[in-house]
């Protein structure tokens, strides 16, 4: 049947990209038969020359439609890689009309294509794999607004680059959210995998002021705070920075789901605590910690878990990780994907390191997204 042959995978790094081109076209060769749909990933150092390095693929490959991006790391079956240049590129073959290439959204209220609107009317999306460019500041509402107006659940990554067109879609774009949409047919299974791990109770916002708490549960919002980190680190608050973090459950979860957002100062003469989030009277926050055990843990279970779902019979998996795990959590480069590919087998795997990760439609930090394709 179309669709289920499995996916390709190549990946190489190189002082130029054309070698690094040249070591993935050397083991993919051209498209075999029914293969249509291309995604690529490049690291920073490889940012500017994307527009060639896709043409060449095309050219190599036969495929003509790509998705992807430049992104602060990439990982594949080779590793991960950050501050060289490098490419991942896995190709496949989807049912003919199984998928639609979204071209970059870059204005809030600002409407779909008409093709795009016109293939969802027709065949509707199940799930969409999308690139945001950090250097918009209407993420939130065009993630929002292309999850409303395509009802898929969206998964993908925030990208960061010097080079203002670091996406692919199609041909190679930037500035906003870009990537693909695929129909309901297309099966995949998803998965989600924390970063850190819960100190203290769920609280209620009492009381706060834009992005600041000033009060949790009726009490002060820092000694809240001081109480659920404990006494050591309470001693002296300067040290939690990048260490803990407030967390917002998600309403309806019934995974535990929290979206964790960075502390960013504090008032003690107050005793009010600022984080990167507005929140409002009634909200619920806890605090949580970077933890790298929990965090391996947390991985394999929800690998486990997808592993489980999928019966193993994946065919390939696009993994997208926080810039803040990878050596930083799991210990060495490669450590992180190499606990997917253990878990995962010989499925191809390749992915990039975001600047804030997206599921559903929402905007983590310090998570995993794992996305297989069935």
């Amino acid at each position: 049947m179309v669709g289920q042959a499995p996916f390709r995978a190549a990946d190489a790094s190189a002082p130029d990209w054309r070698s690094a081109c040249a070591a993935v076209l050397e083991t993919l060769g051209p498209a075999r038969e029914g293969e249509n749909f291309g995604c690529l990933y490049v690291t920073e150092a490889f940012a500017a020359d994307l527009e060639p390095i896709l043409a060449e693929l095309k050219a190599g490959t036969g495929i003509a439609d790509w998705v992807g991006a430049a992104g602060m790391g990439v990982a594949a079956a080779g590793g991960e890689y950050f501050d060289e240049g490098a490419l991942a590129v896995m190709v496949g073959r989807l049912a003919q009309g199984g998928y639609c290439l979204l071209p970059s959204i870059t204005r809030a209220g600002e409407e779909l294509p008409d093709g795009p609107r016109g293939w969802i009317a027709e065949t509707g999306a199940g799930l969409a794999l999308i690139h945001a460019d950090c250097a918009n500041p209407n993420l939130p509402a065009l993630i929002g607004q292309i999850a409303e107006s395509s009802a898929a659940y969206l998964v993908g990554g925030l990208t960061m680059s010097r080079v203002p067109r670091h996406h692919v879609a199609g041909g190679v774009t930037g500035g906003g959210v870009s990537g693909v949409m695929f129909a309901p047919e297309v099966a995949v299974a998803t998965g989600l995998t924390q970063g850190c791990t819960p100190v203290g109770e769920v609280h209620t916002v009492s009381d706060c002021v834009d992005n600041v708490l000033v009060g949790l549960d009726g009490e002060n919002a820092l000694d809240v705070f001081k109480r659920d980190i404990g006494e050591v680190l309470a001693r002296d608050p300067r040290r939690v920075g990048g260490y803990i973090h407030a967390a917002f459950p998600v309403a309806g979860s019934d995974t535990g789901d929290y979206i964790v957002r960075n502390l960013v100062g504090m008032d003690e003469e107050r005793g009010w605590l600022a984080i990167a989030a507005t929140v409002t009277a009634g909200d619920r926050v806890m605090f949580v910690r970077r933890d790298p055990a929990s965090a391996r843990e947390d991985l394999e279970s929800m690998l486990a878990n997808l592993t489980k779902r999928t019966g193993g019979r994946a065919r390939g998996g696009i993994y997208v990780s926080c810039i803040a795990r990878g050596p930083h959590m799991f210990g060495q480069p490669g450590a992180e994907i190499a606990i997917v590919r253990k878990a995962l087998g010989e499925i191809p795997v390749i992915g990039f390191f975001a600047n804030g990760e997206i599921s559903y439609d929402r905007l983590y930090s310090y998570t995993g997204v794992l996305t297989l394709f069935l």
